[in-house]
């Protein structure tokens, strides 16, 4: 059965950016040049489009600041809230997020972090798959997230191993 996704599809879930991808590609937010491998079982998760990479795609590895380039684009200063962690990207362009809604961000324990326009953590908060309630744990923790109207934008990280999964914005 497919998720159920009331209340959640008026936010703005975004992959990394294009010209980010494009930025990354050539020299991650490390500094570094990575190189693209093809992934021979898939399952990585991408950041990219939204979701997991396919057996045979051509991937790649990188070092990613999404706090540090919002921080950049807005003129805020997250000073040590900034980090730079591991995502999977394409090693080429692809198309990009499909729909409105990740549905890959239901699939395992997530993370919320929510900062204000200074790029400061305000909170957070911890998520889980529930069969059929899934859409309804995240809708709600980001509902509580925005409720406050001091943030900013909601980052969604994975829970084991803490990789950006994506930004959420404010409708409209």
């Amino acid at each position: 059965m497919p998720p159920r996704l009331d209340g959640m599809t008026h936010y703005r879930f975004r992959p990394v950016p294009s010209a980010t991808l494009a930025e990354l590609r050539a020299r991650d937010d490390a500094g570094e040049a990575r190189t693209g491998y093809v992934d021979d079982e898939g399952g990585a998760p991408l950041r990219c489009c939204l979701r997991r990479s396919r057996p045979g795609e051509s991937i790649m590895l990188v070092s990613y600041a999404p706090l540090r380039r919002w921080a950049r684009a807005t003129g805020a200063d997250p000073g040590p809230y900034e980090e730079v962690g591991p995502v999977f990207i394409h090693a080429e362009p692809c198309a990009g997020a499909v729909g409105d809604f990740p549905v890959e961000l239901l699939s395992a324990r997530r993370v919320l972090r929510a900062y204000d326009a200074r790029g400061h953590i305000l909170g957070g908060s911890t998520v889980a798959p529930a069969p059929g309630h899934a859409d309804t744990a995240v809708g709600a923790a980001l509902d509580a997230s925005f409720a406050d109207p001091a943030v900013a934008l909601v980052h969604v990280r994975a829970v084991e191993f803490g990789c950006f999964f994506t930004e959420v914005r404010r409708p409209g």
